[in-house]
């Protein structure tokens, strides 16, 4: 089977550069806040506890686990995105591991982890059944698996294959990171996870209190008018636990 599109952060094109690390700067409270709530649900300490984050980009959530208290190994297939985060892990984390390897073969020990935290994985992977096992296969017997994803919807495909792939005004990813078919269900996902011996435990909604403002902060980005920090104080993340996710939602499981 083919793999997902693979996009170097040093491409000439200003969505690879900029794309997931404006997913990473506006979801990073919503995804520490969940990480927090997972830990006391499943009753897992972060301290001495190993984490590792898998698609970690720039490195932004596997400095925010450290933050935690975790022993983090961060990864990413692209080497350009590993050197970024390395760099900036060096000023504010300098115990965290980088390295470079597809979420298909990581190249870590089995049952290395206490807490595995996908990002902007499930959603470009041919392969997701690949990607569970390698995930399965990493954790120890009870580890948590945490993930966020995109739901496939009207609205979702309006935006993650719409507006962040084909409108120039919000285009933020390059054409076909995205597709229908590697966007999944939460009841989808929720099956494939167990036929890898990963039992789901919760699905969570998280969108923007004001969608206007997701947009808003999209365009200013892309037309260079702010910077990467700046856009969460314009988009306000929220969780939404009893809401049916219309777009991306987080979840965990539990390996059996």
């Amino acid at each position: 089977m083919a793999a997902a599109p693979h996009i170097e952060l040093d491409s000439r094109s200003p969505e690879a550069v900029d794309g997931r690390q404006i997913r990473a700067v506006t979801f990073q409270d919503s995804r520490l806040e969940y990480v927090r709530t997972t830990l006391k649900s499943v009753d897992l300490s972060a301290s001495g506890s190993r984490a590792v984050v898998v698609g970690s980009g720039r490195g932004l959530l596997a400095r925010g686990l450290a933050g935690l208290g975790f022993d983090v190994v961060a990864v990413d297939p692209s080497a350009t995105a590993t050197e970024m985060a390395r760099e900036a892990g060096e000023r504010e984390h300098p115990g965290i591991d980088y390295r470079t390897a597809p979420a298909e073969r990581l190249g870590l020990a089995d049952g290395a982890f206490d807490l595995a935290y996908y990002a902007d994985t499930f959603e470009i992977t041919p392969d997701l059944d690949r990607v569970l096992a390698e995930a399965a296969r990493v954790l120890r017997p009870g580890g948590v698996l945490i993930y966020d994803t995109v739901n496939r919807t009207l609205l979702s495909r309006l935006i993650y294959l719409g507006a962040f792939q084909r409108v120039p005004m919000t285009r933020i990813m390059p054409a076909g990171r995205y597709t229908a078919a590697r966007l999944r269900t939460p009841a989808e996902l929720t099956a494939a996870l167990e036929r890898q011996g990963l039992r789901n435990e919760d699905i969570c909604d998280f969108k923007p209190k004001d969608p206007r403002s997701l947009v808003k902060a999209t365009m200013a980005r892309r037309r260079g008018r702010i910077t990467d920090e700046q856009i969460p104080p314009i988009v306000d993340f929220v969780l939404a636990p009893d809401a049916r996710p219309l777009v991306t939602y987080l979840g965990y499981a539990r390996k059996g």
